[in-house]
């Protein structure tokens, strides 16, 4: 009951819009994010500030004309994802199968026929939810988030993210929890490129600059007995359809000590990145530590 207090009828009013959209054919709905893509640009004038300065440091070569090209583009990706990715909970499997095309299923079979779990690798892109619940009609998956400080919110992306039947942890529970699922034979994604400070990060090149990394997937992949594998996953608006593939696993060797694991888990997330440039989450301050700890290139 509490979820219906006055304070978030606004959210049960967006709620109901994005559940609209999710009904909507794509083929009516990805003119309307594209319309409204353009007063995106118009008012989020922070985050793109954010995009603009990760996007120049990353791609040094990149002029500006191109880099607000990018910028432009990126934001169309977000709301055309946005407007339809209610469709993930209310749509049947089949059309979801339709919707989301699976390329390299073969690397999924030969892990899963040596009884082995996937710890599926992918930064923050716009269609990962997506991915995750395509992922998830193949093969058991859990996921851990970060709470919304909308508890409404945080209800409805957690129905949706374990629409397929799979658990969702809140970040708070640990990397013992995900340990646990791992050896209970439930895969899940694992989203390197979020900047979790200086204490336990690795720095590393990261496509024109450096980042920090945290080296944890290689211990989580040993413990799990789990095979490690780079996600990629982006939206053709012309065929209408998103098209996921799951990229060969990565040999365990390249992730042993924690200098090449941060290397090898840049190299996946720069893979990842320049596959769907445009579809990448280039307002997150991903950079924000820096090698000079007095540096902060979002002031």
């Amino acid at each position: 009951m509490a979820l219906l207090h006055p304070k978030y009828w606004p959210t049960w009013i967006a709620i109901g819009i994005l559940l609209l959209f999710g009904i909507m054919p794509a083929w009516l709905r990805d003119p309307i994010a594209r319309a409204l893509s353009t007063l995106v640009v118009k008012i989020a004038k922070k985050p793109l500030h954010v995009a603009k300065i990760n996007i120049g440091m990353c791609f040094p070569d990149m002029n500006a004309e191109q880099i607000d090209a990018l910028i432009k583009d990126n934001v169309t990706h977000f709301v055309i994802t946005l407007l339809s990715q209610a469709e993930l909970m209310l749509r049947s499997n089949e059309y979801i199968k339709q919707r989301v095309q699976l390329h390299g299923i073969e690397n999924v079979i030969a892990a899963r026929e040596q009884g082995q779990p996937i710890i599926f690798i992918m930064p923050h892109v716009w269609p990962i939810d997506y991915a995750g619940l395509r992922l998830n009609i193949e093969v058991p998956m859990v996921t851990m988030v970060k709470a919304h400080n909308n508890g409404l919110f945080n209800w409805f992306s957690n129905r949706m993210r374990s629409s397929q039947g799979g658990h969702v942890y809140m970040r708070e529970a640990g990397i013992r929890a995900l340990i646990t699922e791992l050896k209970q034979d439930n895969s899940f994604f694992y989203l390197p490129d979020e900047d979790l400070g200086r204490e336990q990060s690795v720095f590393a090149p990261f496509l024109g600059t450096e980042k920090a990394t945290l080296p944890v997937v290689g211990r989580l992949a040993q413990a799990g007995n789990a095979k490690v594998m780079p996600v990629t996953i982006g939206y053709d608006q012309c065929a209408r359809v998103f098209n996921l593939t799951v990229l060969p696993a990565v040999a365990p060797e390249t992730m042993q000590g924690k200098e090449n694991e941060a290397l090898a888990l840049n190299k996946i997330v720069e893979q990842v990145i320049i596959a769907y440039p445009e579809q990448y989450m280039w307002f997150l301050k991903l950079l924000k530590t820096r090698p000079n700890p007095d540096e902060n290139i979002y002031r």
